[in-house]
């Protein structure tokens, strides 16, 4: 009788601090018809009642599911309008492309040679697919990675080998970081190390290279055609 007493006083207790019968239930175990005829003089006030709805676990994991699916959604119908916009992806489109991607992202201070890098394998993937577009044999091409000193070597490579369709002796010794890569706080993309394709050739580095300039001059040195 004691040690319902002494429950019943540390529920009441628990319950003026504005705990509701789910938290003072795992601290006292008891029955709930129980701590309804204790606490029935120990109402929460709404405003605590509207806290303890925001906070519960099952309403914010339901928040969140709801939310992500309306995202998702949204996603879907911008897809589905890019599908019908864009359409299919001709060689025209992926050569006019090309360009693009090496203008925002391929090195342009060596003369004699094309240098693309990025930790996107997608868009290694489309840069390989421009290459061979223009002709370029994939075995020709050389393969420098840069890793952080804690990932796998054989597996990195390993990795972009299958990815983009080379092989592992077109890789040359890959730059070490000093730093980890389980030290970064942004991971995202990072899981491979950043993959630079290079591909020797004057005269197709100057084609690239003025080709971007003609798009520049096209686009931006004139008015822009409609």
């Amino acid at each position: 009788m004691k040690r319902l007493q002494k429950e019943k006083e540390e529920a009441i207790k628990m319950r003026l601090k504005g705990m509701s019968y789910s938290q003072i239930k795992s601290k006292i175990k008891v029955s709930k018809s129980s701590l309804s005829a204790w606490l029935a003089r120990y109402p929460l006030s709404d405003e605590r009642i509207r806290e303890l709805r925001d906070i519960n676990p099952r309403r914010i994991e339901n928040y969140r599911k709801t939310m992500a699916l309306k995202w998702q959604t949204k996603l879907n119908v911008a897809l589905e309008k890019s599908k019908k916009d864009i359409k299919h992806i001709s060689k025209r489109g992926l050569f006019i492309l090309g360009f693009a991607l090496y203008w925002a992202e391929g090195g342009k201070t060596r003369k004699s040679t094309l240098h693309f890098g990025n930790t996107d394998s997608n868009m290694l993937k489309v840069f390989v697919k421009w290459l061979i577009l223009l002709g370029v044999p994939k075995e020709r091409l050389k393969i420098k990675l840069h890793m952080y000193k804690d990932m796998d070597k054989e597996k990195t490579i390993s990795f972009w080998s299958k990815t983009l369709g080379v092989k592992s002796n077109q890789f040359g010794k890959p730059y070490i970081k000093n730093s980890n890569l389980t030290g970064l706080t942004y991971k995202h993309g990072f899981g491979h190390g950043t993959c630079n394709i290079v591909y020797h050739n004057t005269e197709l580095a100057s084609y690239v290279l003025m080709g971007i300039k003609h798009i520049i001059e096209d686009l931006v040195g004139s008015k822009m055609r409609a």
